[in-house]
Order: C-alpha cells, then sequence, then structure tokens
C-alpha cells in the first residue's frame, strides 16, 4: 500500500499561499514557482500549493472547501492558539467550541481553506 506523504491545496497565489503558512507554522517553503509551491507540514507530509488556474486536470468545484487538522494538547492550547492566530489577523469561522471530538476552532487561510485546531478529547 502507498504512504501518505503529499496533501495539495488549490489557490489563487502559490507565492503568497506559500508566505502565508510559512509564517503561520514556522516552516521554510522548500520548492516554488508562480504556479506551485511546497512545504513540510511533518517530517513525512508535505503541503504543495498549486495554482487553481494551471491544475492539470482543470480543478472544479469551490475554493476553499479543504480543512487542514492540527492536534494540540489540551483545551488550553487551543484556546492559546486561537488568540494568536486572530491577533495575526487570520479570518476565525469557529470560536473555540466543545465538540463531540474534542475542544476546536477553525481559521481561514487566503483562498478560504479551513485551518481546524483541535484537542482530542478535551470537549466531550
Amino acid at each position: 500500500m502507498p504512504n501518505f506523504s503529499f496533501l495539495i491545496l488549490y489557490v489563487d497565489n502559490p507565492p503568497k499561499s506559500a508566505g502565508f503558512y510559512a509564517d503561520l507554522l514556522g516552516r521554510p517553503v522548500r520548492e516554488q514557482s508562480p504556479t506551485f509551491a511546497m512545504l513540510p507540514l511533518s517530517d513525512d507530509t508535505m503541503l504543495g500549493l498549486w495554482s487553481r488556474q494551471a491544475v492539470e486536470p482543470a480543478a472544479t468545484g469551490a475554493g476553499g472547501a479543504s480543512e487542514i487538522a492540527f492536534t494540540v494538547a489540551d483545551a488550553a492550547d487551543v484556546g492559546e492558539l486561537h488568540r494568536e492566530w486572530a491577533a495575526r489577523g487570520l479570518a476565525i469561522a469557529q470560536a473555540p467550541t466543545a465538540m463531540d471530538f474534542g475542544t476546536t476552532f477553525v481559521a481561514l487561510d487566503p483562498d478560504g481553506h479551513r485551518l481546524r485546531v483541535f484537542a482530542p478529547g478535551a470537549g466531550s
């Protein structure tokens, strides 16, 4: 079975999105061109940012329909990251909330993709 190693988001401006994610996550951009950028999410997983105008075959559907989830240790970490990301000016789609799976909040990247932060089990 193949290994999961890459997540690709279709974006309007790959260099701009790469700068956003590099700054937000504190990770270096590994590759960048006008139509594609790439940076590590972890040691084993890369984030690709591909121009929605250049992707082959052409992408269909609304932009910003994807979600990336980040796990933190506890509800206090959820609240702390929420405050930090809101202070950076990220749009917040969902304030910290206790849900069945834990405590979570959702921010949006420049293309409207959801960035979910959660602490498993912390809200149940």
